[in-house]
Formats: structure tokens, C-alpha cells, sequence
């Protein structure tokens, strides 16, 4: 089968910013059958509870290519850096079981980009913290990184594949 390319790529405009504002965790199997178009995912035909974890700051996505010509194979590890600020029982609880899991991510990113971590093997969590912090200014909170490894990079999401499934639950740790 030969691998042909297809277009070339202009220099973009300097209009876009690192850094993530959410993302969304549901239960591994419940995206059911998936319309890929590309590189993004457009439709799926599950209907899985997706919870929303708001972010700012140190949370980051990471995609990294993994080929190897001597053995003919190619896949992308995602990797997923997450703070969570302010330490509570609820959110504790909730890890316990997002770290026991491997559920699929959604991310979005501040230049309103939807992506979607893990859609056939779903993420691991690989590592993390519970800190208090020493200092005042240090953080006080959890951080958590997940891993998933895939034969396609994060597919780009249209918004409401994540929208349309947004459960309504979510933990309030300032309460």
C-alpha cells in the first residue's frame, strides 16, 4: 500500500495560546461505534456520562510519535498533566476510582479545541501527587498524569459530541 501525501501547510498567523481549560472523563466502552473522519472524531453512538473537571494553569496534553521502520510500526502516546488546586474528600474519592479506570478524555484546549484522548484503549493513569505544599504560595491539591496509547493522535472533537453528553454532576470543592 503506498503512503502518498496529499497537501502542503502555509504559516499560520501568531493567534493561538498553550494551555487547557477542561476536560472530561467517562467510563472506558461507552463511546460505542465512532464516525471518524480524518483526524476528528465527528459522531459516536453511545451515550456516556461525560464529567467535566475545570483546570487552569499547570494542566497540559502531550502527543508523542512513536515510529519504528525496523519493525513497521507507528502509534502516538498521549500523555495528559493535570493539577487539580485545593485538596477535598470528594474530589479524593473520585480519583481513587479515575486512577483504578481507564476511562476516555476529552480535552479542551484555550483556543477552543475539542480532542479526544484514548478512544480505543482508553487512558492509564501513570503517576501523580497529594500535596499540601510547604510554602503558602505552593500548590495545595492533587496532580494527576494519565497515558493512553493509540494508533491515531488525539482526534480533534467537534464540541457537541462532548457538549451533548455533559453530565451535570460535578464536585465544587470552594463548598
Amino acid at each position: 500500500m503506498p503512503c502518498t501525501l496529499a497537501t502542503g501547510r502555509a504559516l499560520p498567523c501568531k493567534d493561538s495560546v498553550g494551555g487547557i481549560t477542561a476536560v472530561w472523563f467517562c467510563d472506558y466502552g461507552q463511546l460505542g461505534n465512532l464516525t471518524i473522519s480524518g483526524a476528528e472524531l465527528t459522531a459516536i453512538s453511545g451515550t456516556p456520562d461525560l464529567y467535566r473537571y475545570d483546570v487552569k494553569g499547570n494542566s497540559s496534553m502531550e502527543q508523542t510519535i512513536n515510529a519504528d521502520r525496523a519493525n513497521g510500526t507507528a502509534f502516538y502516546t498521549q500523555t495528559l498533566n493535570l493539577t487539580l488546586t485545593k485538596l477535598d474528600a470528594a474530589t479524593a474519592t473520585e480519583l481513587i476510582d479515575i486512577v483504578k479506570a481507564r476511562p476516555h478524555v476529552f480535552v479542551e484546549d484555550y483556543n477552543g479545541n475539542y480532542f479526544a484522548l484514548g478512544v480505543t484503549h482508553g487512558c492509564e493513569v501513570t503517576g501523580g501527587t497529594i500535596v499540601t505544599g510547604a510554602a503558602m504560595g505552593d500548590l495545595s491539591g492533587f496532580t494527576l498524569t494519565l497515558t493512553g496509547e493509540e494508533t491515531l493522535p488525539a482526534l480533534f472533537t467537534t464540541s457537541t459530541v462532548v457538549t451533548d453528553n455533559e453530565s451535570t454532576t460535578q464536585i465544587d470543592p470552594s463548598a
